[in-house]
């Protein structure tokens, strides 16, 4: 059988579209009230579900990611999240602090204190104001439910400088079983994910064993969150963390018709939340769809797709509708990939304009309607190996600039 055939994404979908899982989003006063912020979020199942997570390999990892790398084995809940505040870099207070989310969290939802997961993100260096968290847990666990309203206010309250809420679901019939995969992101500024920079969960009502639910994330991680970058920067607090509550009925076994539908609905998920990322870039004006063909490797690919996509040059010509292909070949020289350049062709859009080493003499005006477009496609054969990606990223503008020198005014 084809597996993409049984396949449907759901419109409007999002981490809610799972049987078992109840979503709520409230405003308690972290961010700035402007009439529409929400700064905490809470996501439930209503059975305890096998959990696996992603987290940032920074150094300096913020408390919460701390606490949910220790909690990921057990039997999970809820997940309780903040925005405008990261709790990063507070010293043993952050740790302090994300317990007490989860402890206020566990009394409030009645289950044990252990099966709640705690994120936060925003500012670094700030300390949590636990009384306006303790408020909003108030709020967000007595507005629980199932709809798709709650799963959007859930994703309104996770966001920091992103201007739009994130979200996919897909749902597959299999052996007569229904499932369904569904998730939320946030994502905007200081995004160039290296999980194992944003926010991501999702949420499947099949059941697994958490160790075939983990592979299954990190693989589709690698295919989707681990290929997007906005700015280079890794944050503090990426996670990106699944759920899995058996609500469905049906028993997931590795390396069945069942294990190759659900990865492919997992992996239609992270992209196209990767993708809204992407698109949602601070001062983003264009989407950079960057495919790498022909690379001897996954690593070598992946490397080459960051140096291209994180060239301030490669962004700014973008941005200028700039055929300047030139810097394109100069970010994979110095990307440290050993690679012969005299194989490699470029191509913006269907037109290609370099191979051999050199240019091909194409005609600008052709090239134009390419990079005047929202989504400007980019190809590099290698010619080198069978490995393929695609890779997003975006242009670099002058509200870019703007927004992060007033992120904290």
């Amino acid at each position: 059988m084809d597996p993409h055939e049984h396949i449907q994404k759901i419109p409007e979908g999002g981490i809610t579209s799972p049987r078992g899982f109840q979503a709520a989003g409230a405003y308690c006063g972290i961010k700035k009230d402007n009439g529409v912020n929400k700064d905490i979020s809470l996501l439930f199942s209503e059975k305890p579900a096998a959990a696996a997570g992603t987290f940032t390999q920074n150094l300096y990892r913020a408390a919460p990611v701390e606490l949910c790398r220790e909690r990921l084995k057990n039997p999970i809940q809820a997940i309780i999240i903040n925005s405008g505040n990261a709790n990063a870099c507070v010293g043993s207070n952050g740790y302090d602090d994300a317990l007490e989310m989860g402890r206020q969290t566990a009394r409030k939802l009645d289950v044990p204190e252990d099966s709640v997961l705690v994120a936060s993100t925003g500012v670094i260096g700030e300390r949590l104001p636990l009384d306006n968290i303790r408020s909003g847990i108030e709020k967000v666990a007595s507005n629980l439910n199932n709809s798709q309203e709650a799963g959007d206010d859930a994703g309104r309250g996770i966001l920091t400088t992103d201007t739009a809420i994130k979200k996919s679901a897909y749902r597959s019939t299999v052996n007569g079983v229904t499932f369904t995969v569904g998730g939320m992101a946030k994502g905007s500024g200081m995004i160039c994910p290296n999980m194992a920079t944003m926010l991501a969960y999702i949420t499947t009502d099949l059941s697994m064993d958490r160790e075939v639910l983990q592979e299954s994330l990190q693989k589709a991680v690698c295919h989707s969150f681990n290929l997007v970058t906005v700015d280079g920067d890794t944050s503090t607090n990426d996670m990106a963390v699944v759920l899995a509550n058996g609500a469905s009925g049906e028993v997931l076994e590795k390396d069945t018709s069942a294990h190759e539908v659900f990865y492919l609905m997992l992996q239609k998920v992270c992209r196209d939340l990767a993708y809204q990322i992407a698109a949602d870039g601070e001062g983003v004006n264009k989407v950079i769809s960057l495919q790498i063909k022909g690379a001897p490797n996954y690593e070598d690919a992946r490397t080459i797709a960051q140096a291209v996509l994180n060239s301030l040059l490669v962004k700014t010509a973008i941005h200028g509708e700039d055929a300047n292909w030139g810097r394109i070949l100069a970010a994979m020289g110095y990307s440290g990939v050993d690679f012969d350049p005299h194989k490699v062709d470029l191509y913006l859009g269907h037109i290609k304009v370099a191979g051999s080493g050199q240019g091909t003499g194409f005609n600008e005006e052709d090239v134009l309607p390419i990079l005047q477009g929202k989504e400007v496609p980019i190809t590099i054969d290698m010619n080198a190996g069978p490995e393929e990606i695609l890779a997003w990223g975006n242009d670099l503008s002058h509200d870019y600039v703007s927004i992060n020198a007033d992120y904290r005014s």
